[in-house]
């Protein structure tokens, strides 16, 4: 089996890469380190031919809306027409738990993703995941105002980009889903008590404001928004044992 992962030098591309090389299957990366672009086309065709299965992981290099929708467009139509012509069988997809309902900033871009694969002739598989650790970081950082982060105090289920790999690389060396698996961490924390947590092991001495109108991701969230649901794949490394690894 050959395996193509756009997005292969990226926080989950890297990990799913080395997982699919422990399945034993061909791995070919994609990335611009690579020579391959796959907004503008360049070296795609010539990277995919041969393929059976297209793992997507790509990001957007901004969290914003426009951004986002440009990206995803794009990139998502190349991978899906230059796939379809070189014969593959699956594409597999990795999305974010709440895109299917909250239709708003980096949300709606990652449903209209969705939408664009499901209408594809490609077979197809979306993986899902809750918020990983190191987004909570990011998005704590983002929402930094003087010597206060505001969060909004809402219910989470952060997944170690370990955890979401393994998922991916098990998904693309089966059969397709033509549908979705959604993948959570084992435990559940309020987002505003994770990030208190998490910058206090950082050393930074922000204070942590619970602010139900912060955007998440350019979303507002309900308390339960970005829960998944209960058949979701569970990882299995908690909080704790990431930050202590880091």
């Amino acid at each position: 089996m050959r395996v193509v992962v756009a997005g292969a030098t990226g926080l989950i591309g890297s990990r799913t890469v080395a997982r699919l090389r422990d399945h034993g299957v061909e791995v070919v990366r994609l990335s611009r380190h690579d020579g391959v672009d796959v907004t503008t086309g360049k070296g795609l065709t010539e990277a995919i031919r041969g393929t059976d299965v297209v793992v997507d992981v790509t990001d957007a290099p901004s969290r914003g809306e426009l951004e986002s929708l440009e990206f995803f467009g794009t990139a998502t139509r190349n991978l899906l027409e230059t796939a379809a012509e070189a014969g593959a069988e699956h594409h597999v997809v990795l999305s974010i738990v709440g895109a299917e309902r909250l239709q708003a900033g980096y949300f709606r871009a990652k449903a209209l993703q969705e939408e664009q694969v499901r209408r594809s002739p490609m077979p197809y598989s979306i993986v899902r995941t809750t918020p990983v650790f190191e987004s909570v970081e990011y998005m704590a950082r983002a929402a930094t105002y003087g010597d206060a982060v505001h969060v909004a105090p809402v219910l989470i289920r952060p997944v170690s980009a370990d955890d979401v790999a393994a998922e991916i690389a098990h998904v693309a060396v089966g059969v397709p889903l033509f549908g979705v698996l959604e993948v959570a961490g084992p435990e559940e924390h309020r987002l505003d008590d994770l990030t208190a947590k998490l910058l206090a092991a950082r050393g930074y001495l922000w204070d942590v404001v619970s602010d139900a109108h912060t955007p998440f991701f350019g979303a507002m969230l309900g308390q339960r928004a970005l829960q998944p649901g209960a058949d979701a794949h569970l990882g299995h490394e908690t909080f704790s044992e990431w930050l202590a690894r880091r």
